[in-house]
C-alpha cells in the first residue's frame, strides 16, 4: 500500500500520476470517437494534461531548464504540435473554443494582480510604482536606438528597422500592441492592415521568446549572485514575505469563505476595469491595476481579505499557469509566423533590442536603488507578448509576484509606445 501511495504522490505538475494516466486515456478515447466536449471539466483535464506535461519536460531538460524552458515548452511545443497536426483536431478545437469563449486569461491576470497587490507590503508598492518608470523609460529609448542601429549596420533602412521590427517588440503584445499598431500604420500608409499585421506579428513573438530566455537566465544568475536580486522584491530593506501586511492574521482564520471572497473580489475588480475601458478607453487591466493599488494604499481592505487574496494568487500561480500557457500555444500562437522570422538579420535586431532594454533596466535599476535583476525582468515584460508574455516571462524568472509592475511595463509602456510612434509616423509620411 505504501508503494502505491508513493505512486499517487508522484505528480506531473500538480496532477497525481495515476490521474494523469487516466486523463490521457479519456482524452485519447473521446478524441478518437470525435466526442471530445468543450465543457469546463473536460477542458480543465485537457489543459492540465497538456500544460503540465510540457512544463515538466521543460523543467527536466538539462541546461534549458535554467533559462525558463518550462514556460517556453508549455507555450511553443503545443503551437508546433497544432500546426503540424500532431495534436488531434478535436483537442485543438476544444482548446481553442474554450480559450476564446471563457477568456480565462483575464481571470488569471485579475487574480494574480489583485492577489499580489493586496498581499504586498505597502512601502514596496509606494516606492516601486514611482521608481519603475525610470528604468522603463530609459531602457525603451536605449533599445530603440540600439535596435535601429543594428538594423542599419546589417543593411536594412532605419525606417523599416524602427517602425516594423523594433517598435512592435515594445508595443505591448498582440491585442493591445500589434493590432492597434497595424491599424494605425494602415490608415497612415494606406496599406492593407492584414499584411501589416502579418509583418509585425513575428517580431512581437520573437521578442517575447527572447525575453523569456533572458529572464530565465537572470533567475539562474540571481541564485549564483544573491546580492543582485530580491527574489521578487524590487528594493532592498523590505521583507520578502509576500503575505506581509500591516496586521498579522492568524492562518487558521483564512478559511474557504475568505478565499472565495477574495476570488470574487478579484473578478469584481476586473469587471470594473472593463467598465472603465468602455467609458474612457483605458485598458481594463490597467484600470483594474490602478483600482487595486488605490484600495491597497487607502487601507480599504481588511488584513483577512488581503491574506485570502494571497492564497488566491498562489493557487493560480501553481495550478493555472501551465494549463494557460498550453491554451495560448494551441489557440493564439501561430507557429508558421514565428518560424518565418527566423533569419539572422531579424534575430540580431530583435535580440539586440531586448538585451538593451533589459540591460539598461539592470543598470539603471541598480543605480536608483532597486534590485537590478527585478528591474531588468520588469523591463523584459515591455518586450513581451502582452498578458500571456508577462505570464511566460515571470514564470521563467520564477517571479510572478512582479505581475503588477509587469502590467505597467506591458500595458502603459506599450500604449505610450504605440501612441508616440503613430504620431511620429503621421508627421514624417
Amino acid at each position: 500500500m505504501h508503494l502505491w501511495w508513493k505512486v499517487v504522490d508522484f505528480n506531473i505538475g500538480v496532477v497525481p500520476l495515476p490521474i494523469f494516466v487516466v486523463l490521457v486515456g479519456l482524452i485519447g478515447y473521446y478524441s478518437w470517437i470525435g466526442k471530445l466536449s468543450g465543457e469546463i471539466t473536460m477542458a480543465i483535464g485537457l489543459l492540465s494534461v497538456g500544460g503540465f506535461a510540457c512544463g515538466e519536460l521543460g523543467k527536466r531538460t538539462p541546461i534549458l531548464n535554467k533559462v525558463g524552458a518550462a514556460a517556453i515548452f508549455a507555450t511553443f511545443i503545443p503551437s508546433a504540435l497544432a500546426f503540424y497536426h500532431v495534436l488531434p483536431s478535436e483537442v485543438v478545437r476544444v482548446t481553442t473554443e474554450f480559450s476564446k469563449q471563457s477568456q480565462f486569461l483575464y481571470l488569471f491576470i485579475a487574480c494574480i494582480i489583485v492577489g499580489s497587490i493586496f498581499a504586498m507590503d505597502r512601502q514596496v508598492l509606494i516606492k516601486g510604482f514611482l521608481k519603475i518608470f525610470v528604468p522603463l523609460a530609459v531602457g525603451s529609448m536605449a533599445a530603440a536606438v540600439v535596435g535601429t542601429l543594428v538594423g542599419v549596420a546589417l543593411g536594412k533602412s532605419a525606417y523599416e528597422t524602427f517602425f516594423f521590427i523594433v517598435v512592435p517588440i515594445m508595443a505591448g503584445g498582440v491585442g493591445e500592441g500589434a493590432i492597434p499598431l497595424s491599424i494605425g500604420y494602415a490608415e497612415i500608409l494606406h496599406q492593407p492592415q492584414g499584411e501589416l499585421f502579418a509583418t509585425v506579428l513575428p517580431c512581437v513573438m520573437l521578442g517575447s521568446l527572447t525575453a523569456i530566455l533572458l529572464s530565465g537566465a537572470l533567475n539562474t544568475l540571481g541564485k549564483r549572485y544573491p546580492h543582485l536580486t530580491g527574489e521578487g522584491q524590487l528594493q532592498p530593506g523590505v521583507s520578502n514575505d509576500l503575505a506581509a501586511t500591516e496586521e498579522r492574521v492568524d492562518p487558521s482564520t483564512i478559511g474557504p469563505s475568505v478565499v472565495a471572497g477574495a476570488l470574487i473580489t478579484a473578478c469584481t475588480f476586473y469587471l470594473v476595469g472593463m467598465l472603465v475601458f468602455k467609458l474612457t478607453g483605458l485598458p481594463g487591466p490597467v484600470a483594474m491595476l490602478f483600482l487595486a493599488v488605490a484600495i491597497k494604499l487607502g487601507r480599504l481592505v481588511s488584513p483577512k481579505l488581503q491574506a485570502g487574496a494571497g492564497v488566491v494568487y498562489k493557487f493560480f500561480q501553481v495550478a493555472v499557469t501551465f494549463p494557460l500557457l498550453f491554451a495560448v500555444g494551441v489557440s493564439i500562437t501561430p507557429w508558421d509566423k514565428l518560424v518565418a522570422a527566423f533569419n539572422f538579420t531579424h534575430l540580431a535586431i530583435i535580440v539586440s533590442t531586448v538585451v538593451t532594454l533589459m540591460g539598461t533596466g539592470f543598470l539603471v535599476g541598480k543605480r536608483i536603488g532597486m534590485y537590478p535583476i527585478e528591474s531588468a525582468i520588469v523591463n523584459a515584460c515591455h518586450s513581451g507578448q502582452g498578458g500571456t508574455g508577462d505570464v511566460a516571462i515571470l514564470t521563467a524568472a520564477n517571479r510572478m509576484v512582479l505581475m503588477p509592475f509587469a502590467q505597467i511595463a506591458t500595458r502603459i509602456g506599450g500604449a505610450i509606445t504605440v501612441t508616440v510612434v503613430l504620431i511620429v509616423l503621421a508627421h514624417i509620411v
